[in-house]
């Protein structure tokens, strides 16, 4: 008994980014029913925040074989799918759409609105357009549906689907904080696809501070980051910061690389992590009090793992007055204890330097461009299966590389999912 909400459709596309809704607007224009499925409740939520909400929509460089070489290692996957939706077609895929672009410097392109969410308008008009797409939005993709080793469909938070084909655009892990956190990857490991993780090496940022090289390996997520200067913040990022043997990095800090970089050249500036950025210092003074009542027999370091995780605790207690983690719960003090709330909301150190920013390469790991057919976009393991933006692993610097990227592989794969010759 199927129930009402499992229609069918000729091609699903998990993901409304900018590659997901190209690849939904072309197919609709083609004439396949589509069904867009977006776990945010908007289409292109992290689009509309590119760029500095500016949009920075690809890199001007009208030649593909200059434009190519801007991929180390992907150059020889590109040539042919660029040869089907090239920069110069994204020039006339906005501006034929009323959008004018302009270029800047690095032939970074943006449109001349200078508004990102102009750019997401011309998408969502261009799906509306054909009157063959639905949208369905708050619906978050929990797993492929496979029957005889063959992809038939998706299931999600409301309901299950099914398609003739699947495209997944479900972006990298590059921005957490807009649900880019990689969901659509581990769907594609478990079906058997090589998953890359992310180079966490490629632009992170260097500090002197033992106590962060001594965090090397640990993760801490949904938290924010903020560069200070002259005691003011200049800049606050929120996700998923790795602590290395040189600093901090992972995509969050890799993202906001580029702006500490800029800061340094005015002086020195220091990072610091909020562990709890959704509750104030009172908060979070009201629930440490409430551990601390819990377990007034414990030493002080034995209940840091019910606030942080495991090499954090000793950390935070390296960060108070000496002794005081061998201190018993009930006479830790009420000025220890804002001490201590005060280090879970401001772990703070300098930053001294940003690593090998001379490629500023932008890498979210994704899928091996080996496992994946860039004439249709299509999976070599699964025919009826598309990987396009970031889901696939290429290196490239930043300058509208990716975006390019999302409008070729969304337009290539939303025309060869729609045609019948298949």
């Amino acid at each position: 008994m199927h129930h009402m909400d499992d229609q069918k459709y000729d091609i699903i596309v998990i993901g409304g980014g900018p590659s997901g809704m190209m690849a939904a607007g072309r197919a609709g224009e083609v004439g396949a029913k589509v069904l867009i499925l977006e776990k945010n409740n908007r289409l292109g939520k992290k689009l509309s925040i590119t760029g500095g909400r500016r949009c920075n929509i690809t890199n001007a460089e009208f030649d593909n074989d200059i434009f190519i070489e801007n991929f180390k290692d992907a150059k020889p996957f590109l040539e042919l799918p660029l040869s089907k939706f090239s920069v110069r077609n994204t020039f006339d895929f906005f501006e034929g759409r009323g959008l004018p672009l302009m270029v800047e410097a690095r032939k970074r392109a943006f449109p001349q609105s200078e508004k990102a969410e102009d750019v997401c308008k011309v998408l969502i008009d261009y799906i509306e357009e054909s009157g063959n797409v639905n949208v369905k939005l708050n619906a978050e993709v929990v797993s492929l549906v496979m029957e005889d080793k063959k992809l038939v469909g998706v299931t999600t938070t409301s309901g299950t689907f099914h398609a003739d084909k699947i495209i997944l655009a479900t972006g990298g892990l590059a921005a957490p904080d807009t649900g880019s956190t990689g969901e659509g990857l581990s769907m594609l490991s478990s079906i058997g696809h090589t998953v890359k993780d992310p180079d966490p090496s490629l632009v992170p940022l260097k500090s002197p501070t033992k106590w962060v090289h001594d965090l090397t390996g640990t993760t801490v997520d949904n938290v924010t980051l903020k560069f200070v200067q002259n005691d003011e913040v200049m800049h606050e990022v929120r996700g998923r910061i790795l602590f290395t043997h040189f600093g901090i990095s992972g995509p969050t800090v890799i993202n906001a690389a580029r702006i500490a970089k800029d800061l340094l050249k005015g002086g020195p500036i220091s990072a610091s992590i909020d562990l709890y950025p959704d509750r104030t210092f009172k908060m979070l003074d009201g629930m440490v009090r409430a551990i601390l009542d819990r377990n007034q027999k414990k030493l002080l370091k034995g209940i840091m793992k019910e606030l942080v995780q495991s090499k954090l605790g000793d950390t935070v207690i390296g960060l108070m007055e000496p002794g005081v983690g061998e201190l018993k719960v009930s006479s830790v003090s009420k000025a220890q204890r804002h001490t201590l709330v005060r280090i879970l909301k401001d772990l703070n150190f300098p930053i001294t330097d940003t690593k090998g920013f001379a490629y500023s390469i932008v890498a979210d790991g994704g899928v091996i461009p080996e496992e994946v057919d860039f004439e249709s976009m299509t999976s070599k393991l699964f025919p009826n299966l598309y990987l396009i933006g970031d889901t696939i692993n290429i290196n490239r610097p930043s300058g509208g590389f990716s975006l390019q990227l999302c409008w070729m592989s969304g337009w290539i794969a939303g025309t060869h999912a729609a045609s019948r010759n298949m």
